[in-house]
């Protein structure tokens, strides 16, 4: 009887020992649901359409898409993070949520850092710093000039105060040691239309919505705001390149899952994801909405995220933003 008892006990251990492998191999055995804190034909939309697609088909499962809007993306990304972490439910987010809302709202209804797993950062899509093509401004050094001037009245849209339209400007106006005028709309369309209309004179604005203008002469591009030149506007140098390194305005889009997920599910949901990036198609398609695919490590995305709270958070506070 004892030699019975010693060999299920044996036994049991040797399945324990072996269910997290085992997990890895049966999932996923049903759909999976990505998580959108945005509406539907959004950046963060599209992109994960994009993906999901092919990594369904290398999973051999669809992928659900279901779009959760509210409180500039608060709302998506805590029903990511209070997900069962079993590995079916995972999602994509993006500098607000992760990072910027962290010191813009007193209380968040999650933690990044605690709730969330990182997953790859998936694609930046880095703002364009624009002018309309009727202004007698040429170049970045030519608008450094004008809003020193004494009694420059010169200003400039943004999608939102604390967005990253509008605090890349800021942090360019603190490098230069000049000033401008700081005007919020609720869109890029709008942000786009006033600089159109001459209502303002300049913008950091996403390359989906000022490439089209840029193509058709209406705006003229200075720089990127970027470290490195990007690959829908390879002439156009960038921030970095004219003296002003670690401005890096990109609307960033990245995946996470909850915490908390089996060590071995987390590894192949992420594998699957970052093949999906890389892949051509996948690529091709991103670029066709002028996204710069990344498809990194989670690690590194984390350290990037940190390296975006040192970059935004400081000047948050010094401009005295907060969303209550």
């Amino acid at each position: 009887m004892r030699r019975l008892i010693q060999a299920g006990i044996a036994a049991a251990l040797a399945l324990g020992l072996a269910t997290p492998g085992l997990a890895a191999d049966k999932w996923p055995s049903k759909p999976l649901t990505l998580i959108v804190p945005f509406g539907p034909g959004s950046s963060p939309d599209v992109m994960a359409r994009v993906v999901a697609d092919q990594a369904g088909k290398t999973l051999g499962q669809s992928v659900v898409i279901q779009n959760k809007p509210g409180a500039s993306g608060n709302l998506g990304t805590a029903a990511i993070a209070k997900a069962a972490p079993d590995g079916y439910t995972f999602g994509v987010s993006i500098t607000g949520p992760l990072v910027n809302n962290t010191v813009l709202y007193d209380t968040l209804p999650y933690d990044p850092k605690k709730d969330l797993v990182p997953l790859t950062l998936a694609v930046h899509q880095p703002n364009v710093l624009v002018v309309p093509s009727g202004s007698p401004i040429k170049s970045v050094d030519d608008l450094l000039d004008a809003m020193r001037k004494p009694g420059s009245k010169l200003n400039f849209p943004s999608t939102g105060a604390g967005t990253i339209s509008h605090l890349s400007v800021e942090l360019l106006l603190e490098r230069a040691k000049a000033e401008a005028v700081h005007v919020p709309y609720p869109s890029s369309p709008k942000a786009v239309t006033s600089l159109l209309a001459g209502d303002t004179n300049f913008a950091a604005l996403p390359p989906i919505a000022v490439m089209p203008m840029i193509k058709d002469g209406r705006l003229r591009p200075l720089a990127v705001v970027y470290s490195k030149r990007v690959s829908f506007l390879p002439d156009v140098p960038t921030l970095a390149e004219l003296g002003m390194p670690g401005i890096e305005g990109s609307g960033w889009i990245g995946f996470v899952a909850p915490s908390g997920i089996p060590d071995d599910i987390l590894h192949k949901l992420t594998d699957t994801l970052i093949a999906a990036i890389k892949s051509p198609d996948v690529q091709a398609k991103l670029k066709a909405q002028y996204m710069e695919p990344v498809g990194n490590q989670p690690d590194e995305f984390a350290q990037y995220m940190d390296e975006e709270l040192k970059r935004w958070g400081p000047l948050i506070k010094r401009l005295n933003l907060s969303v209550n």
